[in-house]
């Protein structure tokens, strides 16, 4: 995702560059209008899918979209802050994307997950909740430059510890984790009472809210 990301930006710098500008009757420069309007258009599209509908780039750049005109001195504003997005994304100093997206489709499972144990499918509950908990922790500790390919629950969670990247309460929390993990994926049901899996689903819960939003 984020290769995808910077070819975009590779792509939208270089059709920045090559918009054309001419002067009007006045010696002002202006530009197409078709030609300004779809490269901002593609360029708001995303800064929204990199930053969010929440970030300052994506709302300043809206902003200076909605009151721009054809002239150069107001398309430059654009430009100025698409240049600004581009620079802070090529440095790293922007959100994971990757983690972001992930967040989003394990909140999904996390949402099916309380579902199940809502409809009293405690088992299910649990096989969804730390599945999705598993390959969160994975993806997190990859994000984080850490070894974790064939690596245990267990593994990963020590190497997490041992880079402080977890602490306090969620680290206390993750012990419990690969025992649940184990029972569940074993079909260990018997093992497993419904407080279990609640927890572990409200763990994942603050897990993504933290680590991957």
């Amino acid at each position: 995702m984020n290769e995808l990301f910077a070819r975009r930006f590779h792509e939208l710098a270089a059709q920045k560059d090559g918009l054309t500008f001419y002067r009007d009757q006045f010696q002002s420069l202006i530009a197409s209008n078709s030609e300004w309007r779809g490269w901002a258009t593609s360029v708001q599209n995303l800064l929204k899918a990199v930053y969010g509908d929440g970030s300052d780039y994506y709302n300043n750049f809206s902003t200076a979209y909605k009151t721009a005109t054809e002239y150069e001195v107001s398309i430059q504003r654009m430009f100025h802050i698409f240049n600004s997005a581009k620079t802070d994304f090529e440095g790293g100093f922007v959100f994971n994307v990757e983690l972001r997206v992930s967040g989003e489709v394990f909140g999904d499972f996390v949402a099916l997950a309380r579902k199940s144990l809502d409809e009293g499918y405690k088992d299910v509950a649990a096989v969804l909740a730390c599945a999705a908990l598993e390959d969160a922790l994975k993806r997190y500790a990859a994000a984080n430059k850490l070894d974790v390919e064939g690596k245990t629950m267990a593994d990963i969670i020590n190497a997490l510890k041992s880079a402080a990247l977890v602490a306090g309460a969620q680290k206390t929390m993750l012990d419990r984790m690969p025992t649940i993990r184990n029972y569940a994926l074993h079909a260990n049901w018997e093992k497993i009472s419904e407080p279990d899996v609640g927890g572990a689903i409200g763990f994942v819960e603050q897990f993504l809210l933290t680590k991957f939003s």
